[in-house]
């Protein structure tokens, strides 16, 4: 009998286990995504964004959803056709606020007794509350200039009309990211609510806010007693060469840029200001170097009395990211990047001494609950998209909160992670990821992709990447490894420094001997079938490698920089190319050239995939056009997919699935 029911489960599991199959892109595409989340001020609830995606459709629909966290009950709240997102819970404790149609409403904790708040001609955006809730921050794009919103729609109805198709260009940085720029600004106002009314707090300012580069929602909050407020802003003429965002103060009783006071004192890029609770400190995030954007992020106290600074993360190794203050103001809780993690910390602000909390997987949108005991966060890994965690702050316990995909994911083996380290250029340890797919038989041998990720100044993390998923490269019965070369974040500053004026060296040597590593101790690849793929830095180093060796059977650039020279003539950001290449191309022409790979055409033998969007004014098209060309002429197979309407990355739907399918197929018709 014992045999019999032994039998009967394992003929159970084994169905189960049959049941299952390899990750597809529709699936990844199923995946309900979580944004950003806010807790009650009883903190018995929280909200939270969730969009979900229709491939038939071509588009994504985000909702708010609730969990009451006893029970960890959860449902959506909001879920029209209509995009609701943003919730922030009202300090009063009845009414959950959100953005719809550019504007803010109002719900109860049900999604009833929606009432619209604003009504905004310019749109509005990314409200934070006062303490007692009678008012909220929130950003909108006006022109400078106007003091109405009729102004700003009279200006918008002229350009419109106009019978002249041109755009009229004086000052640099005149497109951005995906973009182009008009005189229009990003504004930071406050909304009254008792009066009904707003005020631009930062009227006649040309600069943006949040900063159109390197910023973010966290740039302004008010102080803890609610009359005054803080935010992020660069003040230099020529914003295409200046990383220098600095943090600035404003009394609410005297409004006007005449009185915004500086707090900052780094030529670098600083940002986050959030007051203590108990009104008596700020912290932000700084960098100390003027034009680099991947220097150390420290996380520094300023004591709002003496007006005196202090550098809490000096000995610290790693770069601040996000960050939040204890209820006591004695603590602070962070992210930091740390080797293929995004940890969780806390440091006493008195002390500086460190901790920490939660090491493992990808991070984020810290929350501290109602009675401190506890920290509410996101946290994804490479067979979890994000879901909602908290982590005992004593004991450092770790539980799950949401499971929104679970029934997706019970359908779906995935491949396992571990690492491996190699020794890099000058002897340096360097860490890979390495995915087995699905299924995996340690008897058979498997085809290689490697991965090069972008930045450069970035990291292949432990998370679960909606456009380079390293689960989804593997499910086709592929060995993934995705190494960390130096440049990468995670591993202390000198590591991510190396790179700079470097581009094609030490980070080269560190990928080769990751790969001749993983080759040699790994007998399970198939060494007559590797591949290669990157985007960005991924996608430039891709083409370095066309250049430098024919190891791979074929390979995939994905707006990947080709031409120093005229990648600096057509990008908006101009500080990085500048920092990068040690000089503008005419004051160090060597430096352009030597890491070029346009230099080293002649070279060129391995078959390649191209991707670019049109809109991608980060890695500008032409990069591209001229990669493609050259490969022509020197009798290369290759193939080239321009995507019009995307951006430095291919994000709708069907075009993503147009590109995975594209890449699967570039691999299997040059396996040998």
């Amino acid at each position: 009998m014992k045999r019999f029911f032994a039998l009967l489960i394992l003929l159970f599991a084994t169905q189960i286990y049959a049941q299952k199959h390899e990750m597809t892109v529709e699936d990844m595409w199923k995946m309900k995504r979580i944004g950003s989340t806010s807790l009650s001020p009883k903190g018995d609830f929280i909200a939270f964004s969730v969009t979900s995606y229709n491939m038939d459709e071509n588009k994504g629909n985000t909702d708010i959803w609730i969990v009451k966290l006893e029970g960890n009950q959860v449902k959506p709240i909001l879920n029209s056709e209509k995009n609701e997102s943003s919730p922030v819970f009202h300090p009063d404790g009845k009414r959950i606020f959100f953005q719809q149609d550019e504007q803010i409403f109002s719900c109860d904790y049900e999604g009833k007794n929606v009432k619209q708040i604003t009504d905004f001609y310019s749109g509005v955006s990314g409200i934070k509350f006062n303490k007692d809730g009678s008012k909220f921050l929130f950003v909108s794009e006006v022109y400078p200039n106007c003091t109405s919103q009729e102004c700003n729609q009279k200006k918008d109805e002229e350009i419109a009309n106009l019978k002249v198709e041109v755009r009229v260009i004086e000052n640099l940085l005149f497109r951005h990211w995906d973009s182009w720029r008009s005189e229009k600004r990003s504004h930071l106002f406050v909304y009254d609510l008792n009066t009904n009314s707003a005020i631009d707090l930062t009227q006649n300012c040309k600069s943006d806010i949040p900063t159109i580069a390197l910023g973010s929602a966290y740039d302004y909050n008010f102080s803890s007693d609610g009359k005054s407020v803080v935010f992020t802003m660069n003040p230099d003429k020529v914003q295409a060469t200046s990383t220098n965002n600095e943090i600035f103060r404003i009394n609410l009783d005297k409004i006007g840029k005449d009185n915004f006071e500086l707090i900052s004192n780094s030529k670098g890029n600083d940002n986050q200001p959030i007051f203590s609770p108990n009104g008596e400190m700020l912290a932000f995030t700084s960098m100390k170097r003027a034009g680099f954007e991947a220097d150390k992020q420290d996380l520094i106290i300023y004591d709002v009395e003496t007006k005196s600074y202090k550098n809490l993360t000096e000995n610290f190794v790693f770069s601040i990211s996000e960050f939040i203050w204890s209820h006591t103001s004695k603590k602070i809780y962070f992210i930091s990047s740390n080797e293929i993690n995004e940890s969780i910390y806390q440091i006493d602000v008195a002390s500086g001494k460190v901790d920490l909390l939660e090491k493992e997987n990808v991070n984020s949108d810290l929350i501290l609950s109602a009675n401190g005991n506890f920290l509410y966060f996101k946290k994804q890994k490479s067979d979890l998209p994000s879901e909602l965690f908290s982590i005992n702050i004593t004991t450092k316990k770790v539980s799950q909160i949401t499971s929104i995909n679970q029934q997706i994911l019970d359908e779906i083996e995935f491949g396992k992670l571990e690492t491996f380290w190699a020794k890099g250029a000058n002897g340096d340890n360097v860490q890979s990821i390495l995915i087995k797919p699905p299924f995996f038989d340690e008897n058979k041998k498997y085809p290689l992709i490697f991965l090069i990720h972008g930045g450069p100044q970035g990291h292949w993390s432990d998370d679960f990447h909606y456009r380079w998923n390293i689960q989804l490269f593997a499910s086709k019965g592929y060995v993934v490894i995705a190494p960390n070369p130096r440049g990468s974040t995670g591993y202390g500053q000198k590591f991510v420094d190396e790179i700079s004026g470097d581009w094609g060296g030490k980070p080269y040597k560190d990928l080769m001997n990751s790969l001749d590593f993983a080759l040699d101790k790994y007998s399970f690849i198939d060494k007559n079938n590797l591949f290669a793929a990157g985007a960005s830095y991924g996608g430039y180093m891709i083409n370095w490698i066309e250049g430098k060796n024919t190891r791979f059977n074929a390979l995939v650039s994905h707006d990947g920089v080709f031409d120093h020279e005229s990648m600096y003539g057509t990008t908006e950001e101009l500080w990085f190319p500048e920092w990068e290449m040690n000089g503008t191309p005419w004051e160090n022409p060597e430096s352009y050239s030597k890491w070029s790979p346009s230099t080293y055409v002649k070279n060129f033998k391995t078959p390649m995939l191209i991707v670019q969007g049109g809109n991608d004014f980060r890695v500008p098209e032409g990069q591209a056009f001229q990669l493609f060309t050259s490969l022509q002429k020197m009798g290369v197979e290759s193939k080239f997919l321009y995507f019009p309407k995307e951006t430095h990355f291919v994000t709708k739907p069907q075009n993503a699935r147009f590109w995975w399918n594209s890449i699967f197929d570039w691999f299997e018709n040059h396996k040998r």
